[in-house]
């Protein structure tokens, strides 16, 4: 089996400690931070088929708020960020966050793009008490059947991108739906999600055909899919599944006859298949960096040190970083439950999400936005790929409360 490499980097408070308040300041940090130390673990995918939406742009967007809470904050603890690549495998993300435990004494675990990484993450943080703060996988299962009370879920669910593309492509007149889905946890919840949200909305769904993660010949599964005489081919998987669902299915000319609904889409498909194959499309995003002065201005800084413009699992990292780091140095400490009750108290306010507030169920809940992929005529300058068509409020957005299956949820 491969080995699963770790970066370590160390990064200081830059502050001063001469004049005597501060180092009084210090000194209580120390007694409520254990060994002055704030540890914060990105599992990601480094070079698979989650890579470009979220691996070493999200080792980046966590060197951002690491450096950028050290400026603004100046706290009088450190804070080391380690790195490591799950390979999408759920075995290797449990043993290496049990490593970062017991061994390097991390605090927190994040990112966690693929679902079965998460899942796998979230049950050794809450036998470890640590925090695993989640924004790269999508299933709802995780602030559901598998919630705990270490967790959020931060940027984006199943449900939420299901719902406002389901809903969207539906009322554009995609009635009948057939789901080309990625055989574990994340693809059945998108197509579960997704199907609820057919039904609900007057549409049928006339089937569905499971393909392996990650696949690179979805010939097969395309054909079944076009047989089914669907007019809208749902695309339950995400980042290089999707993309060669994309190309093979224009390849094998079922598209534009069966139109094609991407899912769960980020802005680096788009960039890599093209506004020409994919213009018109709808999908659901949590961010996107043309959206506001405050979006760009962090986008830019992004895009200098990564060339590319971050995906929303990439500025939810920052953001869920910094919204951790912030509680930390409130409460002056590092305990878990302290922090977590210090988290879900304050709501967040950044450039990532206005007025979020973490529920109970450990979701993170904030406003969405249905994005519809742009001509290419009508792109001026790169990157300018979307038109915003709709703000979707997070309550709406998310799965309310009162159909939860979290266990931490009383009825």
């Amino acid at each position: 089996m491969k080995t699963t490499r770790t970066n370590r980097f160390q990064i200081r408070p830059m502050a001063a400690i001469a004049a005597l308040a501060l180092t009084m300041a210090c000194g209580a940090a120390r007694a409520e931070i254990s060994d002055n130390v704030v540890r914060i673990g990105v599992l990601t995918d480094m070079s698979g088929a989650y890579s470009d939406l979220a691996g070493p742009g999200a080792v980046t967007a966590a060197k951002m708020a690491v450096e950028d809470f050290i400026a603004k904050q100046k706290p009088g603890f450190k804070v080391e960020l380690v790195s490591a690549d799950h390979q999408n495998k759920g075995d290797i993300a449990s043993n290496k966050a049990r490593e970062w435990f017991d061994r390097d004494q991390v605090d927190v675990v994040t990112e966690l793009v693929t679902s079965s990484t998460a899942l796998a993450v979230m049950k050794v943080a809450k036998e470890k008490n640590r925090i695993a703060l989640i924004t790269g996988a999508g299933s709802s299962r995780i602030t559901n059947e598998d919630c705990n009370d270490v967790s959020v879920h931060w940027a984006y669910d199943t449900y939420a991108t299901g719902n406002g593309t389901g809903r969207a492509v539906v009322k554009q007149g995609g009635k009948t739906w057939y789901f080309l889905t990625a055989d574990y946890a994340f693809g059945q919840s998108l197509e579960k999600d997704t199907t609820a949200v057919i039904l609900a909305n007057g549409g049928k769904v006339l089937g569905s055909v499971r393909h392996p993660f990650p696949s690179t010949d979805l010939s097969s599964y395309l054909l079944k899919a076009q047989a089914s005489g669907a007019e809208v081919i749902g695309l339950a998987n995400a980042g290089a599944d999707t993309i060669n669902s994309v190309k093979q299915a224009a390849e094998f000319g079922i598209t534009p006859k069966q139109t094609l609904a991407g899912l769960l889409m980020f802005i680096t498909d788009i960039n890599s298949l093209g506004l020409k194959a994919t213009q018109g499309m709808y999908l659901t995003e949590a961010f996107y960096w043309d959206m506001n002065p405050e979006t760009r201005a962090w986008s830019k800084r992004f895009y200098e040190r990564q060339k590319k413009m971050p995906t929303m699992v990439q500025a939810g990292l920052y953001s869920a970083i910094t919204h951790y780091l912030e509680a930390v140095k409130a409460i002056n400490s590092d305990d878990t439950q302290k922090v977590m009750a210090q988290m879900k108290k304050v709501p967040v306010n950044d450039f990532f999400a206005k007025n979020g507030k973490i529920r109970n169920d450990g979701l993170m809940e904030h406003d969405m936005f249905l994005m519809q992929v742009k001509k290419p005529a009508d792109s001026h300058y790169p990157w300018d790929y979307y038109n915003v068509r709709a703000t979707i409020p997070g309550a709406e957005a998310f799965e309310p409360l009162s159909q939860s299956r979290c266990p931490l949820i009383k009825k």
